[in-house]
Order: C-alpha cells, then structure tokens, then sequence
C-alpha cells in the first residue's frame, strides 16, 4: 500500500513556529489518454495500520482497485474514489477512508466526506507557491549583481533592460549590489528598477505571493545554499527581513550574498557543478570571514599602495605617472590571488596591465627597488643600454622571490607593453604557455597568467575578445586566466565622458560571458569584499582551470593623468569624487573600531612606510645612469653573458650531414604508425617525397622539413602555429597525417625524427591574426632554444596583427632590451589572387628597418654577423629551398635572436625549377645573402651590358624570358635573398665585377610598393654613388 501514500500533504507551507523537518517531493502528474495520472510513488513515511481496513491479504486487491481509480473513477465504487481522492488531497493517514453513504439515501455522510476534501489545502497553490519561491531565489542568483551597490561614486548610469523577472532572486541580486564606492550609481530600469522587484512586498504578487505567505516556511531547493543547515526558511528571510534594508542587520539572507558590495554574474554557466560551487561560496551564511591577522595584513597593503602614491605626488606633483589613487585596493587584491595561488602550488605568474598604476605594482607586488623606480623621475638620467628606451609606465620587470603566506619561492613576471591597451594580452598568454610547456605543466597548476585591463579598453579592445577564444583551444590554453578590470567608470582612458557613451552592453565585462566565465562584480572602497573575491577567483581557478573576471569597481581621482582636468567634462563625477573619503582612511576607521588596530600602530606603520620610500629617494639620488636591462621581463640568463651580450659574434655553418638528409627525407616521406590509413591523394604526395629523397634533391615543403627535423634532432624545440598550417594552404605541407578510418586519429611523423628529440608542435589556430600573433611572440619570449613560426594564411593577412608587429616585434629591443627570434611566415607572389591575396606589404617591413641607407658599414670579418646584431628585424626573400632551409636553422644557430621575417612563394611550392640539390644543405654550406649569376655572364662579365638585381620568384621569370630571347651572355641576373640587413658588401662585389653594364632593378610589385624604395638608395651607397640604378 505505499503507492498509495500521497506526498503532497508534506508540501504544505508550515507556520514560522513549526519546526522545518525534511521534506519529500510531490508525485508529478501524467496526461495520459486525456487522463491525469498521479505516477506511483514509493513513500513508506506513515504505517499502513492507520488505515483500519488494510492489511497483507487486501494490498493486492486495493492495489487493482487504485490502478482502475486512475484510469477512470467511475470504474470503482464511490466510496473508493472518496478514499483515493482524499489520499492524493493530502488528508493524514487514518483519515482518508470515510464509510459510504447510508441505503437511505441521506446526504450527510456524503457531504462530510466532501468537506474533508475541500478542507485539504489546494494542492496547485501549494505547488505553485513553491516555484514562487524558487523563481524568487533564481532571481537573485541571476540578476542580482544588476541592484549590488558596486559604484563608490553611486552614479553609474549602467542601463539594464528591466525584463519581466519571472526566473527569480538568482536573476537580479547582481542588478542592487552595492558595487559604487561614491554612492551615485544612476540606473536606467525603465518601468520598474530590480531592487524593488526582488525586495519590496508589493512586489510579491509578481509572483503569485503576498505579504500573508511572508512567515510561512519554504523548503529551499539544491540549488542554493542560503539556509545553511537548514533545509526549509520563512519567506521573510529568504528575501525581505523588513522594509528598510540600510544595515546589515535587517538585510535577508539573498541581499547580504547577491546585493551588497559583491555582484556576481554566473547563472549564464552550462555547467551544473561551477554553479553551485559559485553558489556555495557566496550564499553559505557567514562564509566571508576574516581572522585577525588577515584584517592586519590587508590594511598593511592598503598603507603601502595609498602611501605609494602620495610620495610620489609630493615628490613629482607635475609628472604624469598614471597614479592609483580611487582603486588603491587594486595591490592588496593581486596580492591575495598570488598568496592564494602561491599555497595551490603555482610557482610562477606573468602579468599583463595598462599603465594606470604600473608603477605601484612594479613597487608593491612584484617589489622593484623603490629607487630604480625613483631615478626613472630624474630627465637628466640616460640610458646606458643600447635602444630608445621607453617610458617609465610601460616597462616590464622579472623577479623571484618568498612568498611570504605560503613560504615558498614564486617568480612574477610584469610584461612591459605598449600604450595600445590589451596588446599585451595575447603576449602574456603566450608567455605563459611556453612556461608551462617547459616545465612540464600540462594542468596549469605551476604557471598562471594574470590580466589588468581598463573597462573601455576591455570593452571596446577587439584582441580581448580574440584572446578569450584562444583560452580553451588545445595548444593554446593556459588553463584559466584570472582578468583583473579596473573599472574606471569613463570610455575610455583618453576620454572624459560617460560609460554610456563607451559601449553597448551593461557592463564592461559581459564579453567574457563568451567562454563561460564567471564575473565577480565587486565595489573596490570595500577591501574586505575585495579580498574575498580575490580569494575565490584563484580558487575557482585552482579548481576548474577556466577563466575568471573580477570587475573592480573603482574611479580615477585625478582624471587620465595627473596633469588633466576632469571637471571639464565630468563635472558632477568629480565634484562628487574631491568629496571623497579615501578608501585606507574609511578602512582604518573600520578596522580601529573593531580592535583589530590601535590608532597609535595604524600611524607606526604608515611613518614605518612612509622612511622606507623616503631612503630609497635619496639613494635614487646616487645613481648616474639608467639601465634599462634591470626592467627586463624575460631573462635569458644562460644565453648571454653576465653583461648581456652574445658569448659569441659568430655563426656555425647552418648544413648537415648526407646520412640525415637521408634520414629526415625518409621521415617525411613515410608513415611511421602502423594501421594507419591515408588519404589517397596524399599517398601520391609522400610517394613523390621519396622519388626526391633517392634523386638527392629537395623542394620547398621538403626544405623545410629537413630545417624543422635537424633542429628537432639536436633538442630545439619547433612550434608552427596558424590558420590551416597543418596542410599548408597550398596543400603542401602536410604535417598532420589523419587516419581516414578513424575519427580524430592524427599522426605527426615529425615527432619520430628521433628518440631523444624536442617535441615539435604544428597548431591549426583560430581565425584570427592579432591575437595568434601575439601569443606566438609571447612563446618566443620565454626559451631562446626554440623555433616558434607564425604562418599567416596570405600573406597580406598580417595588416590585421599590425599592432604587434609595429609595437612588439620591430622596435620591441629597442625599447625594452628584450631579443625576440620569432620567425613570420608571409605567402608573397603577384600572381593573379587578387588584391587581399597577392602583396604580404614588404614596403611596410622594408621601411621599419633600422639600418641607414646612405652610410655603407665597414667590412670586416664578422661583417655579415654584425649586420643582423646591430639590426632590429631580418627580412628574406628566399628563392631556392636550400636557403629557406639555411636561413631557419640559422634562426637557432646564430648567438642572439632577431625576428625573422620571411615572403615565402606560392607558385614556387611546386615549381620545377625550384628545387634544391643537397649538395647546397650539406656541412660547410650557409646561407646565402646574394646569390650571383651562374651562367654564361658570368664567365664574360665584361661583356655584360645590363644586370638586373631582383629578389624571389620573379628570378625565374627573368631567366626564362632571357633565354627565350638569347641574351644569356649580356644580361647577369643577381638575386638578393636577405634584404635586410642589406649586404652591401656582396652587391658592391657584384657591380664591380660587370664594370660596363647599367645597374637595374627588377620587381613585379608595383613601383611604391615592394622593395625599389629601400633597395635603390642601398644599391647606390654600395657603389659610393658612382652609376645611376635604375
């Protein structure tokens, strides 16, 4: 008889008096036939011997009639639909069975037994209550960040759409939080803003509810933890303790977890488990907590971050330094996410920030000596480095060091970046990535990256959201980044205007909803708030290896840099800011008065602070230079010697020898795991690679081959990354095999070169230019001892990453001392692709070339080493395989890194002509940075009337047409591979060898484009000027 026990008595709504027992949940109903169906149900909760007329040998039969009952109740007797309807009704055991009506037909007992049922409670209301009461905490949960008081100021005019809130408490919690340190949050809502919706109790009714059910208990769903231990709570508390809801005190239970200084967005996360551990952390009665010590060591960092500042302003009142003042809470926050991440076992963390308040977290988190950040204030200080240098906000720094929270050693690393905010995004992450591949860190668990951002940058930045989609890609994640947002509150950092004006969407941060991430909202004038959101965003990262966004809600005090006037545009902003109290001042107070402080050690520390920055001045005071080496971020201490300078200024031949020629030939050219079936057009391909290897020549893809698997032999480490460059976009490369019998079975014969080779990696990456770039650039930073190629799909692809080529990669030394060997890859060829398909733009590479083209250097025996040390960036046009192989493996060989920046062919990759014999790739051989005519002018130079200097495909061209028209004997063709760093020694050994012909350059660019307007005045300075070129 249990499936006969109804559950729904027990979700009847009890009084705040009664105790909340656990409660089962109610039978859902069927529609069967046009039936309604209760489905059966086990309860064994109440004895059958309450019912006087069941027992063991009647189950069955009452079993059958219950089955007919829910089928038709005609089927059965009266008295039986009475007894199954009172049971569903909810009527307590002993009460269901009423006696049937008397033979004489009188109604009383009838009517008893009808009263009984109507006196039951309505089991649709009950149920419809209950879900009520869900949707009101889902609101919460959803949209309650919407009302947090999260602005300092209170006047953010963040413009919510004030859709109907029928999903809840969960929904609206962030929309009231009290995230503005000035108070003056302006909401637009439109109708009806989500505070009053979620807290006020005329607003019940939105949801069928009433200030009546106010002191009836609820049992709360699994999918909050607001009750703590308890499973079921009055309404009162779950969401309004009363109408005034100013202090703590009278606060529920919702508006303390989603409504006060902390919002969170997370509802939007398709994982079950993230949520409730989301839930968990911030719902659980009492969970954010502090002990004594904790309160101690957060107002020391608030004293050293407010300090910082105000020395610096004292001292320096008309610099620009981009100071902190309005988010000082910003250095005890990275602090408390690289304490907590410190204790997870993470032993290094790289940093990417703007430069608003980079020098308080050069000071304060990565600990630079205060007086090499002092004597940066000096103007008549110079470089003592080679290079421009660069401002004093942009640079970067590297240091290892004890955490003193976990005791144990952590290395943090601050990219220096240029003023285009969120470049170094990518760059970071790529760094990071490279850091974790090389120790090993497959989980993320040893190496984390952290990401400053600016709210308008964040917002408006297209690279944030490139990186984003980068974050959980195979070769590309670093296992979760946590973003740090400070969050201005203006557009833009060189505007003074509203948010509205600076995008879209509500918040700043709602791009990082693409990839799941969880956004902690979080008012930075509350320290104690912010703390504890920093200590759930590096445990959320700890824990899922995802990545995590703390909005930090914040303003500028001094308008975008110390010498702007804010007030000309955002009058009532900073009317309201200059009547600020400072945050560390409100914080002393707090803490004072909860004892945790004496008034005398609060001002003991700051005068403590306060001598220390003042020593480090005047020992800044002391120095006569500036080294721009000591703000390096990525060391290569093993590479260069103690000075910095390269152990050696020459270079080993780049060849190797026949037998692993031979060797790596064969590797390309087979498939080295068994059972593994190929497409059939690529065993025609593979076939073709053999016919090379046995006839001892090589094409293109054969080339490289042979350049990426000797490197790979010898330890290095070779990464290739791009759109489609596992094939090739030409289809010839072909790196990834793929089983054609068995999805996602991959093959890389690269990686059986050897047993004891370095990995190699080919990546297929995202649509994307500027942020891959990036990222490749920040992996090359990390190792000298690896080959990383970025491969755009066309050549021309690159304009979209121009920000990183521009601000990173050619002036990259210049300003921040730091060598990079990162090699480009850009398809190059007019040859009928159309205008986005043809010119990689080498005028733009040519024209950023730092050497002088009226002054021709003197040779001497390291000439050619020398060349490309002193230069900024190598530029290639390779024509033959052999070179291209030549000038990668030169890539490592060479005793300091340089970007490479290489137009490879198109029609080349399977010209007949452009093949290579290994006698070119053999010991002995090196790189060619002019290749002279070979033919018949040059055994009669003297009889050569013209020589046209070319570079790249069009060689070929020439030398077909000069034969079709006989004057192989009159014309030399001479082909200039490296074009810079220009070889003005081997062109002026090429003109003075054909003494009696004109000097002509040939390209198939048109004139202002490709390389006439840097090669002509080089050519000339070659020759000191003595024949026109034309």
């Amino acid at each position: 008889m249990h499936r006969l026990r109804t559950t729904v008595a027990r979700l009847r709504p009890l009084t705040a008096a009664q105790t909340a027992q656990g409660l089962p949940q109610p039978r859902p109903l069927e529609i069967k036939g046009g039936l309604r169906m209760f489905r059966p149900v086990r309860c064994l909760n109440s004895s059958a011997a309450a019912e006087p007329f069941l027992n063991g040998t009647s189950s069955n039969y009452v079993e059958e009639m219950y089955h007919a009952w829910l089928e038709n109740p005609r089927n059965v007797h009266k008295s039986w639909d009475i007894f199954f309807r009172n049971a569903n009704a909810g009527a307590p055991p002993g009460a269901a069975y009423q006696s049937p009506p008397p033979l004489n037909g009188t109604s009383q007992g009838l009517a008893g037994v009808q009263a009984l049922v109507g006196a039951q409670p309505n089991v649709e209301k009950l149920v419809a209550d209950h879900l009520a009461v869900q949707s009101l905490i889902r609101a919460y949960q959803v949209r309650g960040h919407h009302i947090a008081k999260l602005d300092p100021l209170g006047i953010s005019c963040v413009d919510f759409d004030d859709a109907p809130c029928t999903v809840g408490f969960q929904n609206v919690g962030h929309h009231v939080a009290q995230l503005d340190p000035l108070g003056i949050m302006a909401f637009d809502l439109k109708t009806t803003p989500p505070s009053r919706i979620i807290a006020s109790h005329n607003k019940l009714g939105l949801y069928g509810l009433s200030e009546s059910d106010l002191d009836k208990v609820f049992r709360l769903p699994t999918t909050t933890f607001i009750g703590g231990n308890e499973s079921a709570l009055p309404l009162r508390e779950i969401i309004a303790a009363s109408r005034c809801v100013d202090t703590a005190d009278h606060l529920s239970l919702f508006q303390a977890a989603y409504c006060q200084h902390i919002g969170v967005e997370f509802m939007f996360i398709n994982d079950v488990e993230q949520c409730q551990w989301i839930r968990q952390k911030f719902e659980t009665p009492g969970i954010m907590q502090f002990s004594l010590e904790e309160k101690r060591t957060l107002l020391a960092r608030m004293i050293r971050s407010t300090r910082f500042e105000e020395f610096l302003q004292r001292k320096w009142s008309s610099e620009k330094r981009f100071g902190l003042e309005g988010c000082e809470s910003l250095i005890p926050a990275l602090k408390t996410i690289i304490d907590m991440s410190s204790l997870s076992g993470v032993e290094s963390v790289i940093m990417g920030m703007p430069h608003r308040g980079r020098l308080n977290v050069l000071a304060n988190v990565i600990r630079k000596e205060l007086e090499q950040i002092f004597c940066q204030f000096d103007s008549k200080l110079e470089a003592a480095d080679e290079g421009s240098g660069d401002v004093k906000y942009h640079l970067g720094m590297y240091h290892k060091r004890i955490n003193r929270v976990s005791d144990r050693y952590i290395t943090m690393s601050l990219m220096a970046n240029p003023s285009h905010l969120e470049a170094v995004d990518p760059v970071v992450q790529g760094k990071t990535k490279a850091e974790q591949f090389y120790c090993g860190d497959t989980e993320g668990k040893r190496v984390m990256s952290i990401l400053l951002h600016g709210d308008a940058a964040f917002a408006g930045q297209g690279v944030v959201y490139e990186t984003f989609h980068l974050s959980d890609l195979p070769s590309y994640t670093t296992h979760g980044t946590i973003h740090m947002v400070v969050n201005n509150q203006v557009p833009g950092v060189r505007v003074q205007s509203y948010p509205r004006m600076a995008r879209s969407s509500p918040y700043p941060t709602d791009v990082a909803r693409v990839v799941n991430a969880p956004i902690f909202h979080v008012n930075s004038d509350d320290p104690e708030a912010v703390m504890y959101v920093c200590k759930v965003a590096a445990e959320w990262r700890n824990t899922f290896h995802k990545d995590v966004v703390i909005d930090l809600v914040c303003y500028r005090r001094n308008g975008h840099n110390e010498m702007d006037e804010p007030m000309f545009t955002q009058p009532l902003m900073y009317k309201q800011i200059k009547k600020q109290k400072g945050v560390l001042k409100k914080f002393a107070e707090k803490v004072i008065a909860e004892g945790v402080i004496t008034a005398q050690e609060y001002e003991e520390e700051i005068t403590t602070y306060d001598k220390i920055c003042e020593e480090a001045y005047n020992r800044s005071k002391d120095e006569k230079i500036l080294h721009i080496k000591h703000w390096l971020d990525s060391p290569w201490p093993d590479f260069f010697t103690l000075e910095g300078q390269p152990k050696t200024m020459s270079c080993p031949p780049t060849g190797i020898s026949e037998e692993e020629l031979g060797h790596i030939g064969k590797i390309a050219a087979s498939v080295p795991v068994e059972n593994f079936t190929i497409h059939g057009g690529l065993s025609r391909i593979l076939k073709g690679r053999a016919n090379m290897v046995s006839q001892r020549v090589c094409d293109w893809a054969l080339g490289e081959y042979m350049a990426f698997g000797s490197l790979l032999k010898d330890g290095i480490h070779v990464r290739l990354s791009g759109q489609d460059v596992e094939r090739g976009t030409f289809s010839h490369r072909h790196h990834v095999l793929h089983d054609q019998n068995v999805d996602k079975r991959i093959c890389i014969p690269m990686n059986h070169v050897s047993p004891d080779q370095a990995p190699y990696t080919v990546c297929n990456s995202s649509l994307s230019e500027y942020g891959v770039l990036g990222f490749e650039l920040g992996f090359a930073m990390a190792s000298p001892n690896a080959l990383v190629l970025w491969e755009a799909q066309f050549g021309d692809f690159h304009n979209t990453a121009q920000c990183i080529i521009d601000q990173f990669i050619s002036s990259g030394q210049a300003k921040w001392v730091r060598q990079n060997g990162i090699v480009l890859l850009l398809p190059h060829g007019m040859e009928g692709m159309g205008p986005e398909h043809s010119s990689a733009r080498p005028e733009r590479f040519l024209q950023m070339c730092n050497d002088d083209p009226d002054v021709c250097p003197k040779p001497s025996e390291d000439f050619a080493v020398r060349q490309l040390y002193d230069c900024n960036w190598i530029v290639v046009n390779c024509s033959t395989p052999a070179n291209y192989f030549h000038v990668l493996r030169r890539q490592i060989l060479q005793p300091f890194r340089k970007p490479l920046i290489v137009f490879t062919p198109k029609s080349l990759l399977r010209h007949p002509e452009a093949k290579s014999s290994f006698d070119d790739m053999l010991p002995a051989t090196h790189f060619k940075r002019l290749i002279p005519d070979d033919g018949p002018a040059a055994a009669r130079p003297e009889e050569v009337k013209r020589v046209v200097f070319c570079t790249g495909k069009i060689y070929y061209e020439l030398t077909r047409e000069r034969k079709n028209r006989g004057m192989d004997g009159t014309v030399a063709v001479v082909r200039i591979e490296q074009l810079s760093p220009f070889p003005f020694d081997l062109v002026k050994a090429e003109t003075d060898r054909y003494v009696n012909a004109d000097l002509v350059w040939c390209q198939e660019e048109h004139k202002n484009q490709g390389y006439y307007d840097y090669v002509k005045p080089r050519i000339r300075s070659a020759i000191k000027r003595t024949r026109p070129v034309w």
